[in-house]
């Protein structure tokens, strides 16, 4: 993507400016949160299809995500293929049932007795298609040199939410999971080693019985997470 001989600095009019009445913003703003409100993991997926191209798309917009020094370091494997989803849920429970047979430790698991997850996750097969994103310690110029890229947890970790966003705007549910560890993915997905894989998202339409935790719909208000400063 990038060319040494081009790396320089050179200045846009701003594009897609976006200048609406305050009125207007306070508007969008609670639309927005009215409709993130009802975004839930989902851990029940029905046989319903997903196509490709809307997959395509939630992670193009992924894609738009800004990241230190623009240089986008990640990367995200769409799979489909039963077979490769079977292989990693096999890998994912074999890790769980260390992390739940004491590898966790005590405290952890105690705080995860309200979310009701075991070494379990049948999701990894059931929904239609599985995400794993990678983040990617270092890039390649045009010519094979490779250069260092910054900030790489953060802005994968944004990244990542404008997929979740993404695929809750598409109308469909997502679960995000993180077996630890989980190197097992890049042999499974044929992923260099300079890339870590940091999630796994299951992606899908909820089942006709599907449930999530009580507690998942207590959110901490307001006052609790924010400061003003004015």
């Amino acid at each position: 993507m990038f060319a040494r001989e081009h790396i320089e600095y050179k200045a846009l009019n701003l594009p897609d400016r976006m200048d609406m009445p305050d009125d207007e913003m306070l508007s969008e703003a609670l639309a927005f949160y009215d409709k993130m409100k009802r975004r839930h993991t989902v851990r029940d997926y029905s046989d319903r299809p997903v196509s490709r191209a809307v997959i395509e798309e939630c992670i193009r917009a992924a894609g738009t995500a800004p990241s230190g020094a623009n240089h986008q370091p990640w990367h995200f494997v769409a799979i489909s293929n039963p077979e490769m989803k079977r292989r990693i849920r096999e890998e994912a429970e074999e890790e769980e049932r260390k992390f739940y047979d004491g590898g966790a430790g005590d405290e952890w698991l105690k705080a995860l007795e309200p979310i009701g997850t075991n070494d379990q996750k049948p999701h990894l097969e059931d929904a239609p298609w599985l995400i794993v994103i990678f983040a990617q310690r270092w890039g390649h110029f045009d010519d094979g040199v490779r250069f260092k890229n910054y900030y790489v947890p953060e802005s994968t970790g944004i990244a990542t939410g404008f997929l979740l966003t993404a695929l809750h705007h598409a109308g469909l549910v997502s679960l995000t999971h993180t077996p630890n560890p989980m190197k097992f993915l890049n042999k499974l997905l044929d992923r260099p080693d300079h890339e870590k894989p940091i999630m796994i998202v299951a992606v899908g339409h909820p089942s006709e019985d599907a449930k999530v935790p009580k507690v998942a719909k207590m959110k901490k208000p307001l006052d609790e997470i924010m400061t003003v400063a004015e």
